[in-house]
This record gives structure tokens, C-alpha cells and sequence, in this order.
């Protein structure tokens, strides 16, 4: 078949893409079937009117989902595979995952072009960013990494920001540099999960203390730190993943205080301090010679962006995290961090900022909507909510129903320090997820928790 001719017209997406697109639809649709032939690529780009390149771009990615192969000699043809594939989706319908909380991905086209183009320019350069790197981030790399955490009100030395391979590698340097095997580090009762992996693979014993709608209960984080000697607080103190709770600007000076009069290293990991307009004030700024400060860019541009910015409280610390994670990583990414870089310099990285807090809003919203008469929690910056659920809801049979109906949930125990998880789940809003998929999932949601569990029990 030689001449297909995609229709490009209504497509919001750069070009390239909505060449795979069209592919892809005419596949669905039944215009294209296993094995037909497509147009040559010059051939393509003539009766379309574009560059040759940008045919070629859609064609690879096409490729790269599956729906094409190319015969040396021969031509491109729609892939044979696509009989199987379909048949898989026939039988497995796709799963919403709202499991991991990503941000929602962005859409707009004239976006995605600004993306690419800074893809595009650092790749002029890719022999050298294949070669090893100053660890910590070369003197560009840090002023954009400065250029970023000034967002959050921080100027710090570029002796103290390092560049590492996203907050996972950070956040283990710090704690292993902190504490050793059979030390406490104290945290929030339901605490992100990466730093419960993290301290146990540490063999450290991570004590939640007590919280209220203002964050960590003063009084508990005082006593424990009489009782048990901590080696360190962390906390995931603006969003709180899961719970979404943002520590208050009076609370976070309470808690800088205490950590002052015992002092206990901060370890504040701060992944969506930037989502809310106006967050508070970080504890880097707020008591700089405790804090170790992690601004991950996962949560706020894109999971797949693994750098994070770490601020240092003094300059022995600095020493000693530069030796661990040289260790452990020998150095992020050249060709990652130098897309980070490229980004945050020619303003992609704020409008990919924006995208993000608009969407979430949008997200939020209909939340609020689909759930309300629900007791759930949320911020409406955020891209999660966490859901408690109503009796008899049990979070093992919710998340079970919801697995069934092939919608990924999150039960608490993943997030909770102590022995009695509380019935309740996180739901998360974005990622791959189209708003209409987000839509969907939560409606089924609501719908089965005014439901009793009995009836959405299956037999066999």
C-alpha cells in the first residue's frame, strides 16, 4: 500500500508525532493492516509539504512503538506484530496506573517543540558530554542549579551545590553519611516510601513521630530526640508524599529550633516545593548550617530528568558527600544533566513548570468534583491525593477491587513508620494518564466506595 496519506490537520502534536499518530489511528481504524507498505520517506514529505527530517522523525518513532518495520531494499511496512498486539489489548485492557506519582505529561505542542529543541542543541554536542565529567556538576550546570533553587529563596555558594543522579543517590549518600546501622533517624508517621527503603537498606531504624494539619508535632520530635539520640530529621516537608500536607512557616521554626538545641541534622527532601505558588520557607533557609537539602526534577518537569540539586549545611559536609557519592555513582549524567541545564537556561524548564501546575490544578478540581461527600485530602498544587476509606473498606480489598478493574492504587502501608497502617490509600493524578483516563478512574472509584464490599467481591 503506497498510498497512505496521513491526515495532519486536527493534530495538536509536532508533526513528527502526529505522523506516528496517524499510523497508529489508521491502524486501530482498519486503513492500515500487518504488512502493508507505506510511503517512501521523501516521497511522504513531498506530497505533505515538509521536510524530509521531520517524515523521518515520525517514522522512527513509529518504529520505536512497534507499529513499523523497515526491510532493507524493500520499504517501510506496517509490522506484523500489530495482530498480536492487538489481540493483547484486547484481552488485557490498558491499566490507569495512578500508583506512581508522576507529574501530568505535557501536551501542548508548541511545548513539546521547545522541549525537543533543547534536546536538539545539546545533541550538537554529545561527544563530549559522553566523556566523564567533573564530579558535582561543571560551573554551568551549577549556576543553573542555582538559577533553580532561587525559585525556593536559596543563594547558596556554588561550593555547596552538587549535581547528583535524582534524589534516590542523594538521599542515600546523606543518610549514610548521618547514621550508622542500628541508628535512629526520626521522620513523619507516613513518610514517603523511597526513604523507608532507603533506611532500611542502611539497616538504620527510621521513627515516625506524630503529626498534625501543621506537619511533625513539636513536642514528639523534642521527646524523641531526648529518648533516642537521633542522628537526623527527614523531611518531606511541602506536599508530603502521601498525605499531601505542607509543614507551616511558624511550624518549620519550631522544628529548626529544636533540631538547634539538639543538634540533629535536617535531611529535607523537597521534590515539589516549587509546584505551589507560595510555598514556605525551606529549612535550607531557614537553619542553613543544619539542613541538607535535596530539590529533586523529577516531580516538577518530568520523572525521567533523574538530577537533583543538593545544598551542603558547611564545607566538611561537603567533602564527605562528594567522596560517598562519587563511591556510589561516580557522577549524574552528563548528557541528563546537560538537557537540565539547557532547559532551566532558555525558560523550558518554567514553562514545562507551568504546564505541570496548571494541569494539576485542572486534575484537582475534578477531584474535588468526582470525590466530594469523600474524606480525602489534597492540595491544589498537588498530584496526588490521599483517600481514607469509608467502613467496612478494608485497603487491602480496595486496592485488590481497584487492581481488578485495572486501576493502580497505593495502599498506606507502603508510607506508614509504625505497626497500624490507617484504611487509606493514595491515588495519584498524573503521569501518562490523559484527563479523560484521570476522569474515569476516579468515578469508578467513587462509585465503589458508596458501595459495600460485598458486592464487588468475584467468585470463581
Amino acid at each position: 500500500m503506497t498510498e497512505w496519506i496521513p491526515d495532519l490537520s486536527r493534530r495538536g502534536t509536532p508533526r513528527y508525532l502526529a505522523i506516528a499518530d496517524a499510523i497508529a489511528g489508521d491502524i486501530d481504524a482498519g486503513r492500515l493492516a500487518a504488512a502493508d507498505r507505506l510511503p517512501a520517506q521523501r516521497t511522504l514529505a513531498a506530497v505533505l509539504g515538509i521536510d524530509f527530517t521531520t517524515v523521518a522523525r515520525g517514522y522512527v518513532e513509529a518504529k520505536r512503538r512497534g507499529l513499523i518495520e523497515a526491510r532493507v531494499g524493500q520499504g517501510t511496512f506496517v509490522s506484523k506484530a500489530i495482530r498480536r498486539r492487538h489481540a493483547a489489548m484486547i484481552r488485557h485492557p490498558e491499566i490507569v496506573d495512578l500508583s506512581m506519582n508522576l507529574p501530568p505529561e505535557p501536551d501542548d505542542p508548541d511545548l513539546l517543540d521547545r522541549m525537543q529543541d533543547g534536546w536538539n542543541a545539546i545533541s550538537r554536542d554529545l561527544v563530549s558530554l559522553m566523556r566523564y565529567q567533573g564530579f558535582g556538576g561543571v560551573a554551568a550546570d551549577k549556576e543553573a542549579a542555582s538559577a533553580w533553587l532561587s525559585r525556593r529563596g536559596l543563594v547558596p555558594r556554588q561550593d555547596r551545590v552538587f549535581i547528583a543522579p535524582g534524589a534516590h543517590p542523594a538521599l542515600l549518600g546523606i543518610l549514610g553519611l548521618l547514621a550508622r546501622p542500628g541508628d535512629v533517624v526520626l521522620s513523619e508517621a507516613i513518610t514517603y516510601p523511597g526513604a523507608r527503603s532507603i533506611a532500611g537498606q542502611l539497616g538504620l531504624s527510621l521513627v515516625g513521630l506524630a503529626m498534625d494539619d501543621h506537619g511533625v508535632d513539636p513536642e514528639a520530635f523534642a521527646s524523641a530526640c531526648t529518648k533516642l539520640a537521633p542522628k537526623a530529621l527527614y523531611l518531606n516537608p511541602t506536599l508530603l508524599n502521601p498525605t499531601t500536607h505542607t509543614i507551616s512557616q511558624s511550624r518549620r521554626l519550631e522544628l529548626a529550633s529544636i533540631a538547634r538545641r539538639f543538634r540533629v541534622p535536617i535531611v529535607e527532601d523537597d521534590p515539589y516545593g516549587l509546584l505551589p505558588d507560595h510555598a514556605p520557607p525551606t529549612f535550607a533557609a531557614l537553619a542553613p548550617e543544619l539542613t541538607w537539602h535535596i530539590g529533586g526534577l523529577a516531580k516538577c518537569l518530568g520523572a525521567g530528568l533523574r538530577v537533583a540539586y543538593v545544598v551542603v549545611p558547611d564545607d566538611r559536609a561537603g567533602w564527605s558527600f562528594a567522596a560517598a557519592l562519587r563511591a556510589a555513582t561516580v557522577m549524574a549524567s552528563p548528557v541528563t544533566v546537560a538537557l537540565a541545564t539547557r532547559w532551566i537556561s532558555d525558560g523550558t524548564g518554567d514553562a514545562l513548570l507551568a504546564a505541570v501546575r496548571r494541569e494539576s490544578a485542572e486534575r484537582q478540581t475534578l477531584a474535588r468534583s468526582l470525590l466530594g461527600g469523600l474524606n480525602f485530602r489534597a492540595d491544589p498544587a498537588g498530584f496526588h491525593l490521599w483517600l481514607s476509606l469509608p467502613p467496612p473498606w478494608t485497603r487491602s480489598a480496595f486496592a485488590g477491587h481497584m487492581r481488578a478493574r485495572g486501576i493502580g492504587i497505593v495502599a498506606s502501608d507502603a508510607f506508614t513508620t509504625g505497626a497500624n497502617p490507617t484504611e487509606a490509600v493514595r491515588v495519584c493524578l498524573g503521569g501518562p494518564a490523559d484527563r479523560n483516563q484521570v476522569r474515569e478512574a476516579l468515578d469508578f472509584i467513587a462509585h465503589a466506595l458508596a458501595e459495600s464490599p460485598s458486592l464487588a467481591s468475584s467468585f470463581l
